[in-house]
């Protein structure tokens, strides 16, 4: 009814045969898994640094987790699962490493430079960083994919905010403006979003107390979390913590998807949207939670910002993820010439504020563990022994 159909895209910007065996989100979605950008997700920090341990999530297992439940939901909902689940698979191409500490460092670093931000960063990956194409840079992906990366969070352009206050990676894409900037994003996208949220609250309960910031007992007075943890403990009193965790989230992953799909088709009755490109011209988005799950979502997010983002042993990794990221976005600003090649010679001809975004790049692009190896050969002098 109101899915995007992908008989009716609307292609790709540099034109391509299409494929004899696949979608063109289906295409997107194979692109997106292949590139360079998308493999070394698997060892960029979500909240703890990627050599903290091998079981807490990284950028990558995250964004499979948000794939399957944006296929689940798009599923439930009619709309194109595909699309929803490459959406999700994209969607963090553009982070940096190590987290928000990174992308905080980076947005610092580049202050002077138009500054970072990730959402753009993943536009820039997907339509120009990516380089696997003979007559193109980046992914070529279809319109609808990049109008989804871009808007997944809303319109871009308002009253308040024209073209010009977003970001220096959003404006430099040559067909930005036929994104419909003015408009939300399409369903698939809007799931994608969603499916985003699901996902991270979710598994920052599981990393947290895995990792001892928090406990069980801790959650106990939270809306839904201390009824859904109680509930298990009740059919199952004798089981260890780790199978507890587990299945209290199983069931909280549930009730988040039960939760948006039931509002979400109470907004479909209530607009009846005919296609995809009504749904983005609706004045609020179609794909929604509904407000007392909303009300809830912010009681966890306030218990996991104090109790877990904030909490002293994370402190202290995101001050050394900051300071390592610092110092070396300054010594490639104010040294190009040890940058590796061709890298090195097009930041040593650039202008500072091009050698600037060139060095963002290229530290954007990094993993965690690239990043604390490459900052111990240049700044520590027993490496030259």
């Amino acid at each position: 009814m109101f899915a995007t159909l992908w008989e009716n895209s609307r292609g790709r910007f540099h034109e391509e045969a299409e494929s004899a065996t696949r979608t063109p989100f289906q295409r997107d979605r194979d692109r997106i898994i292949h590139s360079s950008g998308f493999r070394r997700l698997k060892q960029k920090t979500q909240v703890f640094v990627a050599h903290e341990g091998d079981h807490y999530r990284t950028r990558l297992t995250h964004s499979l987790e948000v794939a399957q439940i944006a296929r689940s939901v798009a599923r439930r909902l009619g709309v194109d699962e595909d699309l929803a689940e490459a959406m999700a698979l994209a969607h963090d191409l553009g982070h940096p490493p190590f987290g928000h500490a990174g992308e905080d460092q980076l947005d610092e670093s580049m202050h002077d430079y138009e500054g970072f931000d990730h959402n753009a960063q993943t536009l820039r990956v997907v339509t120009r960083l990516e380089q696997r194409y003979p007559t193109f840079d980046g992914l070529n992906l279809t319109w609808e994919m990049l109008e989804g990366l871009v808007k997944h969070n809303g319109p871009l352009v308002t009253a308040d905010n024209p073209v010009s206050s977003l970001p220096a990676a959003f404006r430099d894409f040559a067909y930005l403006d036929k994104l419909e900037l003015d408009q939300f994003a399409g369903p698939e996208a809007q799931v994608a979003a969603l499916a985003d949220d699901i996902a991270y609250n979710n598994h920052d309960i599981d990393d947290g107390i895995a990792a001892g910031l928090f406990t069980i007992d801790d959650m106990l007075t939270i809306p839904l979390i201390g009824d859904v943890f109680r509930g298990v403990r009740i059919e199952h009193p004798v089981l260890d913590t780790q199978r507890t965790v587990y299945e209290a989230v199983r069931r909280l992953i549930g009730l988040w998807i039960d939760d948006l799909c039931t509002e979400t088709l109470a907004r479909v009755k209530k607009y009846n949207p005919q296609s995809a490109a009504e749904v983005r011209a609706l004045p609020e988005p179609l794909i929604s939670f509904s407000e007392e799950f909303e009300a809830q979502q912010r009681e966890l997010r306030a218990f996991l910002y104090e109790r877990m983002y904030k909490h002293y042993k994370v402190n202290r990794m995101r001050s050394q993820a900051k300071r390592v990221l610092k110092e070396l976005f300054e010594l490639f600003l104010a040294e190009p010439d040890i940058l590796p090649p061709p890298l090195r010679q097009d930041a040593e001809q650039a202008p500072k504020e091009r050698r600037a975004r060139l060095v963002c790049d290229y530290i954007a692009g990094m993993t965690d563990n690239y990043a604390i190896d490459l900052h111990r050969k240049v700044f520590n002098l027993e490496s030259m022994i």
